[in-house]
């Protein structure tokens, strides 16, 4: 220790990448334009940011937070009824086709999330060459994605192992 530090003084920890990388998804997830899910997502290789997408309507196409949310019912197999808002894009999915229109490659890549990526969302990673996903939480209809992951070879993690709560589950 050298006579100018003070030993009283609270050491400084730095965040781990995958802490670092997801509060920058959650600074994304502030431009989000649904107030039912306002979610953002990071895509990153060897520690370099690639693209970043939230959740919001399509270019050009109001806004839940404008005209409120285009809710369906969705009736599952079991019986069991979810609803969902139609109206805007999923930030995994906003990322991704940031990352086309930009022709950025995303082979390789870890993408950070807030929680499981829905089954169209894991298809895309899947699809894009995505190896490794890390989720702040788990989505309450996450299964069917958790599987497809670990069938496709996708590293899936979880910062907390519980559900994300969000209006109109």
């Amino acid at each position: 220790m050298s006579s100018n530090e003070n030993p009283n003084k609270p050491v400084y920890l730095r965040p781990s990448w995958d802490e670092y990388f997801l509060k920058l998804a959650d600074t994304v997830a502030s431009r989000a334009t649904c107030d039912r899910g306002r979610s953002g997502c990071v895509i990153v290789k060897d520690r370099q940011i690639l693209v970043t997408g939230y959740v919001g309507s399509p270019r050009g196409l109001s806004h839940c937070d404008d005209v409120g949310h285009l809710m369906k019912k969705m009736i599952h197999e079991n019986g069991s009824v979810t609803q969902h808002c139609v109206r805007t894009v999923h930030a995994e999915q906003n990322a991704i086709t940031q990352a086309a229109r930009r022709g950025i490659a995303l082979e390789g890549s870890t993408l950070y999330c807030r929680m499981t990526p829905c089954r169209t969302c894991a298809m895309l990673i899947i699809n894009c060459g995505i190896e490794r996903v890390v989720c702040e939480r788990k989505y309450h209809a996450g299964a069917e994605s958790e599987a497809m992951f670990q069938e496709a070879g996708v590293s899936l993690e979880f910062i907390h192992n519980e559900v994300q709560q969000y209006e109109q589950q």
